[in-house]
This record gives C-alpha cells, sequence and structure tokens, in this order.
C-alpha cells in the first residue's frame, strides 16, 4: 500500500512537472509558473444572455488553475463562456474547508466582476468535491447553479490510508492534509456526505472513468441519485475511450457531458450520447 501510494503521488507530481519536495513538512509547493488556461481570466469578460452564468474551473490535489486544464478552458470559452480558473491551497494540499474559503473569495470577485447573479463550476478530482463543501457549509448554494466534477473524489479513495501513521514518508513531507481528508471513510469526508449529499437547488453532475487509478473505486465519485443529479461513466458511451483520471479533463466524451450540463436546465441528461 505505501508503495503504490508513493507511486501514484509521484506520477501525479511528475505529470504536473514538479519535484518532490525534501526535508521538513511545511515548506510551499512550487507556485503555478505557466500562467492562465486557454481563453480563462479575462475579467472584462462580460456573459451574454445565451451563456449567462460565467464557469469557475477549480483544480485537483497538487494541480493549479492551468495544468491539464487548457482543452477543457478552451471547449468552454469557444462555445461562448466567460471561463474562470484559480490556484488555491497550496496547490489544494492544505485543509479542505480552508480552501473552500479561498472558493468562496473567488466566486464573490468572479460575480462582482462579470454581474452575474450566479456561476456554475467545473472541478477536477478534489476541485469536484470541495465546492460541495462551500455549498452545504458556506452559502454556496445561493450562487452555484451547476456544479460538475470530473472524477471527482465525493466519497474519497482507498489508495490513502486513513491513519496518519500509515502515511508515507512522500506524504508526510508535503503536509498534505487534504490527502487524508479524500481517504475512504475520513471524518471530512463523513461530515460532507452526512444527511443530504446534494444540497440546495444546484444541479450535480458527475463524471467517472473505469480507468481511474487515483479515485478508487471509480463508483465513489458518485452522489445519490436524485432529480438534480447524474452520475455518468464515459466509457458507458464511449467504450473506446481510454481516459484516466489525469486526462478525464481532455476527454472529448467528458467534455461533451460538460457543455451539455452547462447548456441545459438541471444537471446533465443522462439519455445524451456524444460523438465517440
Amino acid at each position: 500500500m505505501r508503495r503504490l501510494l508513493g507511486a501514484l503521488l509521484f506520477s501525479s507530481l511528475a505529470t504536473l512537472g514538479l519535484a518532490v519536495p525534501a526535508g521538513a513538512g511545511g515548506i510551499p509547493l512550487p507556485t503555478n509558473p505557466l500562467g492562465n488556461p486557454t481563453g480563462a481570466n479575462d475579467w472584462d469578460c462580460k456573459p451574454t444572455p445565451q451563456r449567462p452564468e460565467p464557469v469557475i474551473i477549480v483544480h485537483g490535489t497538487f494541480g493549479d488553475k492551468k495544468s491539464l486544464l487548457d482543452t477543457l478552458s478552451a471547449t468552454m470559452v469557444d462555445d461562448g463562456y466567460c471561463v474562470f480558473s484559480l490556484d488555491y491551497g497550496n496547490r489544494a494540499t492544505r485543509d479542505i474547508a480552508a480552501s473552500a474559503r479561498e472558493l468562496k473569495r473567488y466566486t464573490a470577485k468572479v460575480l462582482a466582476a462579470t454581474g452575474a447573479e450566479k456561476v456554475s463550476m467545473v472541478g477536477h478530482s478534489q476541485g469536484g468535491m470541495m465546492p460541495r463543501y462551500y455549498i452545504k457549509f458556506l452559502g454556496g448554494g445561493k450562487v452555484v447553479d451547476d456544479l460538475i466534477g470530473l472524477s471527482p473524489s465525493n466519497h474519497g479513495t482507498t489508495i490513502i490510508p486513513q491513519q496518519t501513521g500509515q502515511v508515507p514518508a512522500q506524504v508526510a513531507g508535503l503536509i498534505c492534509m487534504a490527502c487524508q481528508q479524500q481517504a475512504a471513510g475520513s471524518e471530512f469526508l463523513a461530515r460532507l456526505n452526512a444527511d443530504d449529499e446534494t444540497p440546495g437547488p444546484v444541479s450535480y453532475t458527475q463524471i467517472s472513468t473505469r480507468y481511474d487509478e487515483i479515485v478508487v473505486p471509480y463508483s465513489s465519485a458518485f452522489l445519490a441519485e436524485g432529480p438534480r443529479t447524474t452520475n455518468i461513466t464515459i466509457q458507458d458511451a464511449c467504450p473506446g475511450d481510454l481516459a484516466e483520471h489525469g486526462f478525464i479533463a481532455a476527454s472529448p466524451t467528458a467534455l461533451a457531458y460538460v457543455l451539455n450540463a452547462l447548456g441545459r436546465p438541471g444537471p446533465a441528461d443522462p439519455t445524451y450520447r456524444p460523438t465517440c
């Protein structure tokens, strides 16, 4: 288990072009050197009657506002949306509740700049789960219309041991509180998922992949069924789509479902079938 988790973490960091910091914990991770994702963070962008809500992209653990997210951003911009993307939580390794408060402040900034009444959010991994804390506990249900998760860690992952004493050195060195909070069965997730998993008038769309090697099992991305909830596995529509956890944000199948969810009342249409 320790080897598996360590390998996955190193793989995630390598994918993002990062080095694992050495030495004592508490060392900040490298900041985002890459700028904004394609077309995003134009603070002069004004929503149109056809696309009245700006979209906020929320990255995942060890990520940043650009890495792996260019295709997602460009797809939504090309479809007429004002798109914004933020860095938060020391590459989303800090306490998830604190990150949700950062998201709340960023959302207020987007609403003020665009004049919109509500936003939609598309989040990858932790970025698909963390906004649910904002919605449930910090008043986000009043301003979030759609929450679309790309392999969201809604019920955590079994690849992370729950006990701090079992955490490998790679995690301890990073002080990744958010990693432990995303362990299946964690106290954080138990509180988040207690009672109503989908509070407020928000529409919830979860898009998963059978090849997810981080959110394990992949079905832990799903939320309780209901009229405002759609759970999707991209291979059900396009069996040849091999996107795994890191690259689901660039999957043509996943992107088609994102646009479907954004472009209609409620969550993505569960009967919709994109072109494969």
